[in-house]
C-alpha cells in the first residue's frame, strides 16, 4: 500500500509525461499543475462560490444576486460575473433591450461546483458554531442544505433586515 506522500512523489515525477501528453490541448498554469491551486486560481476568492450558490438556488438576474445575505458590492459582483463567465462556469443571456440586462445561469461545469458547495456547508455546520446552511434558520435544527438538500428557490424572497 502506497502513503500519500508516495503518491505525490509519484505524480511530481509524471508531471513532466502528464504536460507532454496534453500539451496540445493544455493551457499554462499560473502557478503549477496542481488541481486545487488552478481550481482556486478560478473560484477562490471571497465572493465566486457565493455567486454560484445563489445560481443554484435559482437566482438569475443581477439585481437578485446583488440582494443575497451577504450584500456583494456592485462591483465585485460585475466582476466575478465577467470571471465566471470567462471561466465557462456562467453564461449571460440579455433578457431585457435598454438597458440591456442580462440572466445568469450556471452551465455544465457551474453545475458540478454543487459538491464542492455541500462539502463546504457540511464543514461548515461541523466546525464552526452557529452556522447554518443557506435555507435553515439557527434554530430550526433541520437538515436543508445550501444546494441540493432543499429545492432550489424561485422568484424573489422577501429577507429580513
Amino acid at each position: 500500500m502506497q502513503t500519500v506522500a508516495d503518491l505525490l512523489a509519484l505524480c511530481k515525477s509524471l508531471d513532466l509525461v502528464i504536460e507532454l501528453d496534453n500539451m496540445s490541448t493544455a493551457k499554462p498554469h499560473a502557478r503549477s499543475a496542481c488541481a486545487v491551486a488552478n481550481s482556486l486560481d478560478i473560484i477562490g476568492d471571497k465572493w465566486s462560490l457565493l455567486v454560484v450558490r445563489d445560481l443554484l438556488h435559482g437566482k438569475r438576474t443581477y439585481g437578485e444576486l446583488v440582494n443575497s445575505p451577504e450584500r456583494i458590492p456592485t462591483n465585485i459582483l460585475a466582476d466575478r460575473l465577467k470571471r465566471l463567465e470567462d471561466a465557462g462556469i456562467i453564461v449571460s443571456t440579455p433578457y431585457q433591450e435598454r438597458p440591456t440586462r442580462y440572466a445568469y445561469t450556471l452551465t455544465p461545469k457551474g453545475n458540478a461546483l454543487s459538491d464542492v458547495l455541500l462539502a463546504f456547508v457540511r464543514w461548515g455546520k461541523q466546525h464552526i458554531p452557529g452556522t447554518v446552511a443557506l435555507n435553515q434558520s439557527p434554530t430550526s435544527g433541520g437538515s436543508a442544505s445550501a444546494v441540493g438538500g432543499a429545492p432550489p428557490m424561485t422568484g424573489r424572497t422577501s429577507r429580513r433586515p
